[in-house]
């Protein structure tokens, strides 16, 4: 896949960004395909106002990963807390059944997984960044 440059006033940017957020004790409270089509849709919903672009996502019984683009004015921390906060409210309101997989109120875990993503790999970008050095 070849990245897309995007442009503001002063910067030339690829911010491309992994995410994995998992169930609340690995429960399978993604079970059902229609209840992984609907986190689709409701992450999908909040990417403009969030200001990001879904670039692909695909939930698992258990996990959801998420590949998303955005801007350096992006505040990462805010884009989990409302795609956690928003989806679990809503899978649980749709889909009553979820909560008897589940403890409580909570549906993902606290924790989750972000990182950056790049043309190149780590190892051939810190070789770039060394042989920069003037010798």
């Amino acid at each position: 896949m070849k990245y897309k440059l995007d442009r503001s006033a002063h910067s030339v940017f690829a911010l491309y960004y992994h995410l994995v957020i998992v169930v609340k004790y690995r429960r399978k409270a993604l079970y059902s395909d229609d209840i992984r089509e609907r986190l689709k849709d409701i992450v999908w919903n909040l990417s403009d106002e969030l200001g990001i672009d879904v670039v692909a996502h695909e939930p698992a019984e258990d996990h959801y990963h998420l590949l998303f683009k955005a801007t350096p004015k992006t505040n990462l921390v805010n884009v989990v807390n409302v795609i956690k906060g928003v989806s679990a409210r809503r899978l649980r309101q749709e889909f009553p059944a979820t909560k008897n997989l589940l403890c409580g109120d909570s549906f993902w875990s606290p924790s989750y997984f972000l990182a950056t993503s790049g043309q190149v790999s780590l190892d051939a970008l810190k070789e770039y960044v060394d042989s920069q050095i003037e010798k």
